[in-house]
């Protein structure tokens, strides 16, 4: 079977594009069918849902974050060996931010660039008829963007299912199916978004059930049929320069979100990855020649990392004459302090000066371009890296060291100096996608 792809998405988030997809992908490889799966945008967590439930690495394809050429390699990297493809939207089908056409972040850029079809997802909660005067609305707001048909989500009745449908049958859309309103098929949520997939003792069985859910509800068949075949693409690009020959990355419940795209470049680019573990009081092993600590959920483990002085000890001798970077949760690590949701400080390694705090708690959110102040893990100085912030801990005191970079926000506006370096080591919230022009 040729490889064949279709981006699921909706008109907003919260819609269930998550559900559906993890559904489909259950009931399909129930079906012996090979899946991957790839997700519109920077959002790690979704992306460790596709992961657990294909059984290989998601990808994240962003079109604002990265160059078009790394799209398509990343695209075709992940149509390698896979019958179908499913690419999970981000927010609704055409948000984005205002810049280039194409260029804009949104699930509708990849619809255009990569040919695929889009299944839409639509809640229907507290609407019958007006649902088909939004897909109209969809269907014709850009000629580039082809939605081949839609999955209604949420129906209280099969009376409300006939009264959605058949005012969609006036579009000659298909209706691929309708998944009940039901509570049980929901997944539970905290501050930074779903909790993730390997938090779930009983992922296999949710899997199941949505397995079983989409095979009762959803038109398999006629949903695989109006995929689109993947399109080909360059040899697998490289994202980011590796910051060392033999990276030791931190890998446990406190850091959970890096890339799979950026760890692959960084193997494909000649490094070796060596993942070390903080909440097991794990230094980064002393043959390594550089160290990350990735984002993800220090504040729920601050009273574990304050007390394992193995790892703090470690990593201060590691900085003293190799690079240390921290991004978003590892540059809150890297600090004196995190003060954590209840109050209490908490002493962190104190590499860099700042610090943060998880009780005094405000949105930051946003995609970014980071201009380098200085040579360093990220690249040279001057270098331009695309990423995005995505936090609630705010910076109580900012600390002495030197700015690591100047950030501009999606649109190039200004938005001063951020993160710090100190001798070998470098933080910043800021989570990197890819370099502007990439390597």
């Amino acid at each position: 079977m040729t490889s064949r792809g279709l981006i699921v998405a909706a008109p907003r988030s919260g819609s269930g594009k998550t559900v559906v997809t993890l559904a489909l992908i259950a009931a399909l490889r129930r079906r012996g069918l090979r899946l991957a799966a790839a997700k519109a945008g920077p959002d790690y967590i979704d992306a460790g849902f596709h992961t657990a439930a294909t059984g290989a690495p998601c990808v994240n394809l962003d079109t604002w974050a990265m160059p078009p050429a790394l799209i398509d390699a990343l695209t075709a990297e992940a149509a390698n060996g896979a019958d179908v493809v499913l690419i999970e939207g981000v927010m609704g089908l055409f948000d984005g931010v205002p810049g280039p056409s194409g260029r804009t972040g949104a699930a509708a850029d990849l619809a255009a660039r990569l040919r695929l079809p889009v299944l839409m997802v639509l809640d229907v909660t507290g609407q019958s008829q007006t649902a088909a005067a939004v897909l109209r609305g969809l269907a014709s707001h850009d000629p580039g963007v082809r939605i081949a048909g839609v999955v209604l989500n949420r129906v209280g009745s099969e009376r409300h299912r006939g009264l959605v449908a058949g005012a969609v049958a006036a579009l000659a859309m298909p209706v691929f199916g309708a998944l009940p309103r039901d509570e049980a098929l929901a997944l539970p949520e905290r501050h930074l978004g779903l909790v993730q997939a390997a938090e779930h003792a009983d992922f296999a069985a949710r899997l199941d059930a949505l397995a079983t859910v989409a095979e009762r509800h959803l038109a398999l068949d006629a949903i695989v049929a109006a995929a689109a075949p993947m399109p080909a693409g360059p040899a697998s690009g490289v994202a980011l320069l590796p910051p060392g020959q033999r990276i030791a990355l931190a890998s446990d419940a406190a850091f959970t979100f890096v890339y799979p795209h950026v760890v692959a470049g960084w193997r494909r680019a000649g490094a070796e990855i060596v993942p070390f573990s903080p909440l097991a009081d794990e230094p980064p092993p002393a043959d390594c020649d550089a160290c990350w600590l990735p984002g993800g959920y220090p504040e729920l483990h601050a009273g574990a990392l304050a007390q394992a002085r193995r790892f703090r000890d470690g990593l201060r001798r590691f900085a003293e004459t190799r690079p240390v970077h921290g991004e978003c949760g590892g540059y809150m690590v890297l600090g004196e302090a995190l003060v954590d949701a209840a109050g209490a400080r908490r002493a962190m390694a104190g590499l860099l000066g700042h610090v943060t705090s998880f009780a005094a708690k405000k949105l930051h959110l946003g995609y970014r371009g980071a201009r380098l102040c200085d040579d360093g893990p990220l690249g040279r100085r001057g270098a331009v890296i695309r990423g995005h912030e995505f936090h609630y801990a705010a910076l109580t005191s900012p600390g002495r060291d030197n700015a690591f970079a100047d950030l501009a926000d999606a649109q190039g506006r200004p938005l001063g100096p951020a993160g710090g370096r100190r001798g070998h080591v470098t933080g910043t919230f800021f989570h990197a996608i890819a370099a502007e022009t990439c390597p």
